[in-house]
């Protein structure tokens, strides 16, 4: 009985990774869903627009507190750990992807007074938006986890020109030099 369940784990594994490697491919040329998210400062942003400049939207599963422990195991969740570094790394880089024509928005599954926590202490200055139903998961059929019982989206970076997705980043195995990955793309497309 122990064997099959292994086997069975094994097998899930394995679907699931396969599964993991077409997400790029079955996002990319998609229209970004006609939604609108609310961000940190209360306002909610619309994600399908018509305009010059690219979204870089990037997801991620959440930012840790000073005052709050993380989920057990946390850590050691392939994906979970790197987003404070992210959100910093993409803030310090702002203006040269403002100069690359784009605009950065996070978003994540954690509730606005969270995110509006970390935008302060981590001094963010572009928009972060809760994604806390799920609405754009969903919609896109982005990667989950579930860590007690609380679903978190994976780390996804989707470049969006005129409503359309142009390039999936999946997976994102360093987030540290996540933002590197993105400007050297954006070069590429300018």
């Amino acid at each position: 009985m122990v064997r099959i369940k292994l086997i069975e784990n094994i097998q899930n594994k394995s679907k699931r990774s396969l599964e993991d490697k077409k997400i790029p491919e079955k996002l990319t040329n998609l229209e970004i869903p006609d939604i609108s998210l609310q961000s940190s400062n209360g306002e909610y942003v619309q994600l399908r627009r018509k305009e010059s400049f690219k979204i870089v939207i990037y997801c991620y599963p959440m930012t840790g507190r000073p005052d709050k422990s993380l989920p057990k195991n946390w850590n050691k969740i392939p994906g979970a750990k790197g987003c404070t570094i992210e959100n910093s790394t993409i803030r310090d880089n702002y203006e040269e992807l403002i100069k690359l024509n784009s605009l950065p928005i996070g978003i994540t599954t954690q509730s606005i007074s969270e995110i509006e926590e970390m935008t302060k202490r981590l001094k963010i200055n572009h928009d972060i938006l809760s994604d806390c139903n799920l609405i754009l998961a969903k919609c896109l059929n982005l990667p989950l986890f579930n860590v007690d019982n609380k679903d978190y989206i994976k780390r996804i970076t989707l470049v969006v020109d005129n409503s359309i997705i142009k390039k999936v980043f999946y997976p994102i195995l360093e987030p540290e030099k996540h933002i590197q990955e993105i400007i050297s793309w954006l070069k590429k497309e300018n």
